[in-house]
């Protein structure tokens, strides 16, 4: 590593700057992919009102749009300029960052156009020329974990985007591998990826995707949310991520691990309970 770039801690991006004290762990949450306009402006605004109340430093997520469908005919997205137009009316309007994926490297400098972090797919995350891009865009880039890589390996990926000129990083846990259909969560590695230098994420819904199902859809474990967010917490993960819908079974990506837009505030609320305990 170039010891003139150093990683930034704490983390460098102001979340939410002027909206309370950043004290808390911060929230990444939106849709797993943007639907619509009038549909990211509501759950942004709900997000926005509650993460003000308990002083949460809040980013909005959406996948501009969706490239690892196990279907040809799987919903992508409404189109990408569309979508990024979304992102960027939802900054725009709320003064929160906004958070989405690029899967190419072409992507990178698109994308970073129109949201303030981008986030590399797990798949994704040991794909050299991706992470350079994304890198020297410039914006924060969040590296999600393989689920084939065990927490020590990040620091490669890691390494990759600092290397390229860019401190600001961080990574997300969202489950390892398990078996063919199934994901586990293993909290040793929160800690573990923390040692790297750079913020710490758990990716809470994805962690309970059950995969590659024989409908080519993916299932999941929504009514452990609470379980696994609790855990991250307690074992200090930075920041949490979370995939809401306003009706998770009419979504059309990821709907079988998102959590209800009505149940997130109380979660929160638990969360911060944990945070302030340890």
């Amino acid at each position: 590593m170039n010891n003139d770039l150093k990683r930034a801690t704490p983390f460098p991006l102001s979340f939410g700057e002027g909206r309370g004290e950043a004290v808390n762990f911060f929230l990444l949450a939106g849709p797993c992919v943007i639907e619509g306009e009038e549909m990211a402006l509501r759950i942004a605004e709900r997000i926005v009102a509650m993460t003000d109340r308990l002083k949460i430093p809040y980013t909005f997520k959406g996948s501009y749009r969706k490239a690892n469908r196990s279907r040809l005919d799987s919903f992508t997205g409404i189109g990408d300029e569309k979508a990024l137009k979304v992102l960027e009316k939802v900054n725009k309007t709320f003064g929160v960052p906004t958070v989405t994926d690029i899967h190419t490297a072409p992507e990178a400098a698109m994308a970073a156009g129109y949201v303030d972090i981008l986030q590399i797919p797990a798949f994704l995350c040991r794909q050299t020329d991706l992470l350079v891009a994304a890198a020297r865009t410039g914006k924060v880039v969040n590296v999600k974990k393989g689920q084939f890589l065990s927490p020590a390996a990040m620091r490669f990926a890691v390494d990759k985007v600092v290397e390229a000129g860019n401190p600001n990083v961080m990574i997300t846990e969202r489950g390892t591998t398990f078996g063919y259909q199934d994901l586990v969560v293993d909290y040793r590695g929160i800690p573990e990826m923390k040692t790297i230098g750079c913020p710490v994420v758990l990716d809470v819904t994805h962690s309970l995707q059950k995969p590659n199902q024989d409908s080519g859809v993916a299932g999941g474990m929504p009514g452990l949310i609470e379980t696994i967010a609790k855990a991250g917490i307690a074992v200090g993960a930075d920041g949490i991520f979370i995939e809401t819908h306003e009706n998770p079974a009419g979504a059309k990506s990821d709907g079988a691990n998102m959590l209800k837009l009505d149940l997130l505030e109380d979660l929160l609320i638990k969360l911060v309970r944990i945070r302030e305990a340890i």
